[in-house]
This record gives C-alpha cells, sequence and structure tokens, in this order.
C-alpha cells in the first residue's frame, strides 16, 4: 500500500518504441476494430506510451493530460463507443459487448504502431483495463486502475460494497431532460457530477459545468453515454482471474467514492499480485483537480520502468 505523500525513487525507463503515428490535436477520426473512434494524442511518440480509458476523452481533462505529457510520456485519450465523437448506438441497444471495447482498445494501440501501452483505466475503463491485462498481456506494459471494481454493472459481489443509497435514489428517481435542450442536459450532468463526488470537499461547479458543456457538445447521444454500458453484453466473469495479471498495477481509489466505494479498490489491490493502492483521502468517484498533485506524479512512477 502507497500513500498521498509517497516519495520512492522512480524506476528506470522502458525503451519506448520507434515508428509511432501521431494524431491531430482535437482528436482524428480512425478505423479501429471495424469501427470509427475518435482519438488523440499529446507529447513526444518517442516517450512511453500511456492509454487512457474512461468514457469520453474530453473527461482527461486537458492539463491533466498535458502534465503526464510534460513528464515525458506519450499520452492517448480517445472517445469510447457512445461518447464523443466515436460510433454511437440507440439508447439501450448497443450493438457491441464489453470484449469489443477491450478489442478497441489493442486495436487502438495496432493503429498508433504501438506494441504496448501503460494502460489507465477509470471506473468502467478500469473494466476495460482488467481485461486488456488479461486476455491482451502482451499489449500492457503496465496497468492503473482508477476509481474501479473487480465486477461488471449490476448487483455488486456479496463481499464488496455497493452503489450507495444516495447515488442510486439520483439514478433511479431523478427526472430525465429534455435531451435536446442544452441547458437542461449540462444541469442534470453537473447534479449527476455533484453525487458521484461525495461530500467530503466542496464540489467545484464551474469546473463540472465547463466540462459538462463541453461533453454535450462533442456527444451524438447523450443518453446512450450515459447508459448503454450496462446495456451491453458483459460475457464472463473475471474476478477470478485476476490473480493471472502480470502487469505491475497501481489502484488509485478515492475514500468516499460513493459509486464504486473503496471497498472496491481495496479487493482490486489484494487480489492482483503486487498490487499497489493509493488511497485518496476526502475524493469521490473523480480525480478533482486537487488531487493532481499527488495522482500525475505517482502514474509518472508506475509507468516509468523497470
Amino acid at each position: 500500500m502507497i500513500h498521498d505523500d509517497d516519495t520512492r525513487a522512480p524506476r528506470r525507463p522502458s525503451t519506448p518504441p520507434t515508428g509511432v503515428r501521431s494524431l491531430a490535436p482535437g482528436g482524428e477520426i480512425v478505423p479501429v476494430n471495424g469501427v470509427d473512434l475518435c482519438a488523440e494524442t499529446l507529447g513526444d511518440p518517442g516517450d512511453p506510451a500511456i492509454l487512457l480509458v474512461g468514457r469520453s476523452m474530453v473527461e482527461w481533462e486537458d492539463e491533466f493530460c498535458e502534465r503526464l505529457a510534460g513528464g515525458s510520456r506519450f499520452v492517448i485519450r480517445y472517445d469510447l463507443r457512445d461518447t464523443g465523437r466515436s460510433v454511437s448506438y440507440e439508447t439501450g441497444d448497443p450493438g457491441y459487448s464489453l470484449r469489443d471495447l477491450v478489442a478497441d482498445a489493442a486495436g487502438l494501440l495496432d493503429v498508433l504502431g504501438l506494441p504496448r501501452a501503460h494502460v489507465v483505466g477509470s471506473s468502467g475503463g478500469g473494466w476495460i483495463g482488467q481485461l486488456m491485462a488479461l486476455d491482451h498481456p502482451d499489449r500492457v506494459e503496465s496497468l492503473t486502475l482508477i476509481a474501479a471494481r473487480p465486477t461488471a454493472p449490476g448487483p455488486s459481489d456479496p463481499d464488496l460494497p455497493d452503489h450507495s443509497a444516495e447515488i442510486m435514489a439520483f439514478i433511479m428517481e431523478t427526472a430525465r431532460p429534455d435531451w435536446s435542450d442544452r441547458a437542461a442536459v449540462i444541469d442534470y450532468l453537473v447534479d449527476f457530477d455533484r453525487a458521484l463526488a461525495g461530500h467530503a470537499r466542496p464540489f467545484d461547479e464551474a469546473a463540472a459545468r465547463a466540462l459538462s458543456g463541453r461533453v454535450f457538445d462533442r456527444t451524438a447521444n447523450v443518453p446512450s453515454s450515459l447508459t448503454n454500458m450496462a446495456f451491453i453484453d458483459h460475457g464472463d466473469r473475471w474476478r477470478e482471474r485476476l490473480p493471472a495479471i502480470s502487469a505491475p498495477t497501481l489502484v488509485i481509489h478515492g475514500a468516499d467514492d460513493p459509486f464504486f466505494p473503496h471497498g472496491n479498490g481495496v479487493a482490486l489491490a489484494e487480489e492482483i499480485p503486487g498490487a499497489e493502492l493509493l488511497t485518496l483521502e476526502r475524493t469521490g468517484h473523480a480525480l478533482p483537480r486537487a488531487v493532481w498533485d499527488v495522482v500525475v506524479p505517482a502514474i509518472l512512477r508506475h509507468t516509468s520502468g523497470t
């Protein structure tokens, strides 16, 4: 286990690959695994690659990515299916599975000419990261799991804490907005972000509102982007396979996460061999700017090689 003030020396950098493709600022549409995905790269393609896996790529905020790139990393962020400028499906009827999303991540590395990358998965992106490390171990240099859990959508395992009553009340009882009304959708997204953030630290509404506006403006079908992950075929369980993960793993989890409570991060760190746990005090499901001074150096240390 590691803590916010961990100051261990960085590991020796690994040798980066050559012939890597860069993508234009703002993102490019690229064919990956039979579909069109929007992806962007930042930094020097000769540096070790970090693949950020979340939902819409802009949820990996610009300055966060720039800090990683400034630490001599080649940063890749992309829109998952149903988010941003990537391929979109009807709400409640996604034409893909969780394993397709895993194949997308591996396929994006192929498009960029990268044999391997340091994979950083947040929330549902953590499921993709775990399965990528299990099913494509040769593509994963290291694994970082942020606010993730070892089970797919649906009821959690009995030994794991499930979504808080408050977050479930928001999801199940809050009236949905008119999805064509930009202001109403942004209000809804901000309220959802506030619920995910928990109550341990002040909520930065201005930052959440700006990000929600960017998400709305780039998303073809907002309700699909919010809900289709729950409707996809998630395939077989993988928690029992976690001991087979060989990639060096860092688990980052907020102590006050109401969506995937902290015990989920503890389980990941205990069940993945050699994994380290970084607990972020007073932190919910997201990564507020206040913790970037801890999280970015931790990721840079973890991805610095062996």
